[in-house]
């Protein structure tokens, strides 16, 4: 028999990252019992993973999730403002493209740390008991028994369940359950580029070396620098760079090629001189940080009848390069804590969920993958400059129906595939309005209107 709300209404969590504590605090909140399980030790206590990216881009959907939670004073209190992407040139200029109108449209750097204790703390205060150091070994799915290995001890406990929710990041340890008892069709399709996190500390002074309110990034074409300012006034920077020569032209930079610190001096020596001035810990840097995988990951499924459900980066992991991958896995906590409110049947609510988020999901996926090359090969491209400067007259000129695409995605909560669509739309637009021109002062203002108008409807945010 399906198990019901009222059966107990307990919930287990695997996972107590971000989306995981995240989930336990809304559904403790709704009166559920839950448990939470952590293959890692409390990172309150232990510090956290070197190399694993620290810095995150908090944007509207993030926030409004970390509000139903009564986090988001805690966090924006350590938060840093971004104002837009303050582009390194080549040659050493530099240049700020704004992501909105002013600054209410702006987005903000937080601490993966900082953000995790702070929704720990409120999962425990809201009555949700997460058990560290203790790993998902496997799951009678018939019997509803989860085997959980406690680590210290090296003891496995049969641990029955109502229903399981797998928080637990990428490499899910409840999806491998699932996928071993029924198809999944998991399908992880690793980009060919990687990345390493790397440092600019505070100044002399303790200040900020670079412009602090913003995202700082040194296109190179194929591959790019980026870096996140921390509350701490370091910033985190990291190198995205494909893991093995690509047969392009030139000196081919790489990953393989870079094989020691030295290596990766002389790279940043001349490529990105003006960032390296401001490591002086970069062959340290190097040689303490991994080179991190970045990959899609899509299912055909992502629920087990009224038994275990994923979400976050368990059901979606995407590429980081539109900054969504933690605000979608917000939306997707407040989503199937909105479902399980609804329908006391556990089957209906995971369906229900899976239908509402996984086309969402893999508007991001795709919108992620684009914005790397946008972001690596033509934000310092005269083109996409003019289109840029041609999408904020055109959302001046028709309000609330030109709307451009990084505010659809960032200020707004709209669903992404309807973010998706319409930005299909608009790129027509720009590219045609654009074409064979060099300014605006020639643009064909009576035609494009004419298009935006018969192209595209009003459209509001999400309730």
């Amino acid at each position: 028999m399906t198990p019901t709300r009222d059966d107990g209404r307990h919930i287990t969590i695997i996972g107590a990252g971000l989306a995981g504590a995240l989930l336990a605090t809304l559904l403790a909140r709704r009166g559920w019992r839950v448990d939470v399980y952590e293959k890692r030790g409390d990172p309150r206590r232990l510090g956290f993973e070197r190399g694993r990216s620290i810095n995150l881009a908090l944007a509207a959907r993030g926030r409004h999730a970390l509000a139903q939670a009564d986090a988001e004073d805690a966090v924006m209190a350590r938060a840093v403002m971004m104002r837009g992407r303050m582009v390194h040139a080549a040659d050493g200029r530099q240049q700020l493209q704004r992501y909105g109108r002013d600054d209410s449209e702006v987005i903000w750097s937080v601490h993966r740390d900082d953000l995790n204790a702070t929704l720990l703390g409120l999962a425990g205060d809201a009555g949700a008991v997460v058990h560290f150091e203790h790993a998902l070994d496997g799951v009678d799915f018939d019997a509803r028994i989860a085997r959980i290995r406690r680590l210290r001890e090296d003891v496995v406990d049969e641990v029955p369940f109502q229903a399981l929710v797998g928080a637990d990041g990428a490499g899910s340890a409840l999806r491998q359950a699932m996928a071993a008892h029924t198809k999944m069709d998991v399908r992880a399709d690793m980009l060919d580029h990687g990345y390493r996190e790397l440092e600019i500390p505070p100044g002399a002074d303790g200040g900020f070396r670079i412009e602090p309110n913003a995202l700082h990034i040194w296109p190179r074409g194929h591959y790019m620098c980026i870096a996140l300012p921390n509350v701490e006034k370091t910033f985190t920077v990291t190198l995205f760079l494909p893991n093995q020569p690509t047969g392009m032209a030139g000196d081919d930079p790489n990953f393989a090629a870079l094989a020691d610190p030295a290596d990766a001096r002389a790279f940043f020596a001349r490529d990105f001189a003006d960032a390296l001035a401001l490591m002086p810990t970069l062959e340290a840097d190097w040689a303490a940080n991994p080179v991190g995988l970045l990959g899609t990951l899509t299912l055909d499924r992502w629920h087990l009848d009224g038994c275990a459900v994923l979400l976050g980066d368990a059901a979606h992991a995407m590429v980081p390069f539109h900054g969504q991958g933690m605000n979608c896995a917000f939306e997707d906590c407040v989503a199937l804590a909105r479902r399980l409110d609804g329908d006391a049947d556990l089957a209906a609510a995971f369906a229900a969920f899976e239908a509402e988020r996984r086309p969402n999901a893999e508007a991001i996926q795709r919108m992620a993958l684009d914005n790397y090359i946008e972001m690596r090969d033509r934000v310092d491209d005269p083109h996409f400059v003019l289109q840029r400067a041609l999408e904020q007259r055109l959302e001046a000129r028709h309000p609330g129906r030109f709307v451009p695409h990084y505010s659809m995605v960032s200020f707004m909560r709209v669903p992404y595939a309807v973010a998706l669509a319409r930005s299909e739309v608009q790129r027509a637009i720009l590219v045609a309005a654009t074409a064979g021109h060099g300014s605006l002062d020639d643009i064909d203002w009576a035609a494009v209107d004419a298009q935006v108008l018969a192209r595209l409807e009003p459209m509001e945010d999400a309730a």
